[in-house]
């Protein structure tokens, strides 16, 4: 029971295409294994190897090669349900994940494979402080300071390697390898119409776009959005300039099927007259083609030929003050193409103008205006965005938190009605009541996964003093506040109206399940022959203090079941008081209970599940594990059956 092995399975793809360079050998284990002849790879796909040394075009840090071996070493970690802190456990979709994201990805991984429409985070922005993230990467701290030979002249370290600090002579490779296996492997979860979306800051922008263009590949980059975080003058901890805004930097799995849904255009109550284009082009207001006192230029003042033949200037006046817009040649395919309007104005004078399509640019392109949001999103304040959080938590619980309304607007122009919604840097879980909001706005069964690290909080603050001992904690409850918030604004809203949402008899979810990143539930026993004895080979290969339901998520994950599915206990109704698990209407049934019998066996496989899990500690006796496979034979042969 681990995730999937990414570099086992690479290896099998190659030796599909070039099975001469597939070998056998010796592991570190001594056992025969498959390996890459990279030589004769190389051969198969360039006459022109590069060679050591050689100059070439690439981005790379120490430790880069950790990093990428980290993103595909499989994990034997699992999740564990936790019932009581979560909300509507038996009935919702959402997940809240405590655990480190990367293993938490890893374990997601095969479950959620091209599953996850959108990605939204907001990792750390590398202002120094200490790093909570701190993977294991071949290069050792007293190694470090080895090589770097950071000591003063007493022979004392000047420094410490684990504070990330500018002195730091990893500032920036420390954050590139916490984030750059982070993204290799939420590449895997990301649908191939699915779109990921990073908030940064300047100090590693530049760093992000680079791994991302080699992770995503630069083709599928969207846009580097500017984000407007602080009202008035900008920040007063900008050192020269005042800074007040930062980045979204989005990239696609696919660019070719990503699609960025509409928010609106301002103003669009003026687009109002129409013509014989109005089926193509949209309906259309008027523009003058004469301009004010913007500069004379010569070659934009010349005349237009009017309807009745006369000749229109754009300076009446002979001020030589005024000009046209466009050039002569493009004014000529204005008056063709029917981009160009007379009218008289109330002297009689004729009045040129332009006229602009709403759904067609004035090159004679064809475009949706309400299908492309712009570069630049100003409307939603940081500073409000911490008011308002401090309002829903009763005092100023979580610092730097997003603005739910600006998670609302990329939710929702990246996703879709039923969209799974990923946020891995959880934070407050702004993002979680965005889906929310929005589902209540559209009714919409977007679902939301959040994954956060319990990093705790600091005894001194005001998180701590009000009971929340880690960033958990605060995300759970603001879920838990921001639903209950979100549905009574529904329901009145309901009331108000006389009206339902707009998707009818809909039913918001505002719950969700809490998961736990734990160890494996069974227990790390690796026998060779000779270390068995008579005790030993019936000892208990589950770890004492799992549950059955414990068990039940992690054979969920390694098939691949979506971890939001129903979860049904049934009593099969035959006298005894096995409980068996139903999940996802039948998909799965298990059962981790003492004493099955043969009859137990025979009421399941009656019900055809897709699999069927059970303990080999399970069975009443050796006749059960012996028969079990004949009886589903009989009853059900397409069923997949599976002994923990």
């Amino acid at each position: 029971m681990q995730s999937h092995d990414v570099i086992g399975s690479n290896t099998q793809k190659i030796a599909q295409l070039f099975p001469n360079c597939v070998t056998e050998r010796l592991g570190k284990d001594g056992k025969p294994e498959l390996a890459i002849d990279f030589e004769k790879l190389q051969a198969e796909l360039s006459n022109e190897i590069i060679t050591d040394g050689e100059e070439r075009y690439q981005f790379t840090w120490p430790d880069k090669r950790a990093a990428v071996r980290l993103a595909n070493t499989p994990t034997t970690m699992t999740l564990r349900p936790c019932r009581e802190e979560s909300v509507d456990f038996d009935n919702t979709q959402n997940l809240y994940i405590e655990g480190d994201n990367l293993d938490v990805l890893k374990v997601l991984r095969e479950t959620y494979l091209g599953k996850v429409k959108m990605i939204y985070i907001d990792p750390p922005y590398n202002t120094g402080k200490d790093f909570v993230y701190n993977d294991d990467f071949v290069e050792s701290y007293t190694e470090f300071v080895e090589l770097c030979k950071i000591y003063d002249e007493d022979g004392n370290v000047q420094f410490d390697p684990k504070v990330n600090g500018e002195s730091n002579g990893r500032f920036h490779t420390d954050w590139l390898n916490m984030l750059y296996p982070r993204l290799r492997v939420a590449k895997d979860l990301l649908s191939d119409d699915g779109v990921i979306f990073i908030s940064i800051s300047d100090k590693e922008v530049d760093n992000l776009r680079r791994i991302c263009n080699e992770i995503f590949g630069e083709n599928n980059f969207v846009a580097q959005q500017v984000w407007t975080n602080k009202e008035g003058g900008g920040g007063s901890d900008s050192k020269h300039i005042r800074i007040k805004h930062e980045y979204i930097v989005t990239y696609s799995k696919n660019i070719e099927l990503c699609h960025i849904n509409g928010v609106g255009i301002e103003n669009e109550e003026r687009y109002t007259k129409s013509d014989e284009y109005v089926g193509v082009r949209g309906k259309y207001y008027l523009q003058q083609l004469s301009m004010g006192s913007l500069g004379y230029i010569d070659s934009l003042d010349f005349p237009i030929i009017a309807p009745d033949g006369t000749s229109v200037y754009p300076n009446r006046d002979d001020k030589k003050v005024n000009r046209w817009r466009w050039g002569y040649d493009k004014v000529q395919w204005g008056l063709r193409n029917g981009y160009i309007e007379f009218n008289k104005d109330k002297n009689g004078f004729w009045v040129v103008s332009t006229k602009q399509y709403l759904n067609a640019d004035n090159e004679g392109n064809i475009i949706n205006r309400t299908n492309r949001p712009f570069a630049l999103i100003d409307k939603y304040s940081s500073t409000l965005a911490s008011k308002k959080l401090q309002e829903l938590l009763s005092g100023r619980i979580f610092d730097y938190s997003k603005p739910v309304e600006l998670l609302h607007y990329i939710s929702f122009i990246a996703s879709n009605k039923d969209s799974i919604i990923l946020d891995f840097f959880s934070g407050s879980a702004t993002t979680a009541h965005a889906v929310m909001k929005l589902n209540a706005e559209d009714g919409g069964n977007r679902k939301f996964i959040m994954v956060q690290l319990p990093e705790k909080t600091d005894e001194k603050s005001e998180a701590y003093k009000a009971g929340y001992k880690n960033i958990c904690e605060i995300g759970k409850e603001r879920i838990r506040r921001a639903g209950i918030k979100i549905r009574n604004e529904e329901l009145g809203n309901r009331n108000k109206n006389n009206s339902s949402l707009q998707t009818p008899n809909s039913k918001l979810d505002i719950g969700f399940r809490v998961l736990k990143l734990d160890s494996s539930n069974m227990e790390d026993v690796y026998y060779t022959p000779q270390d068995f004895d008579a005790q030993s080979l019936f000892n208990e290969n589950v770890k004492p203090d799992r549950t059955s339901e414990d068990l039940l998520f992690q054979v969920m994950l390694d098939l691949g079941i979506e971890l939001s599915v129903s979860i049904r206990n049934e009593e099969l109704g035959i006298g005894n008081d096995i409980t068996v698990f139903n999940v996802d209407n039948g998909y799965l049934m298990a059962t981790f209970a003492k004493d099955v019998d043969e009859k137990t066996i025979t009421e399941i496989a009656k019900r055809k599940p897709i699999y069927f899990v059970m303990r080999d500690a399970s069975a009443a006796n050796d006749n059960v594990i012996d028969n079990f496979e004949q009886i589903f034979k009989h009853y059900s042969p397409e069923t997949v059956c599976r002994i923990i």
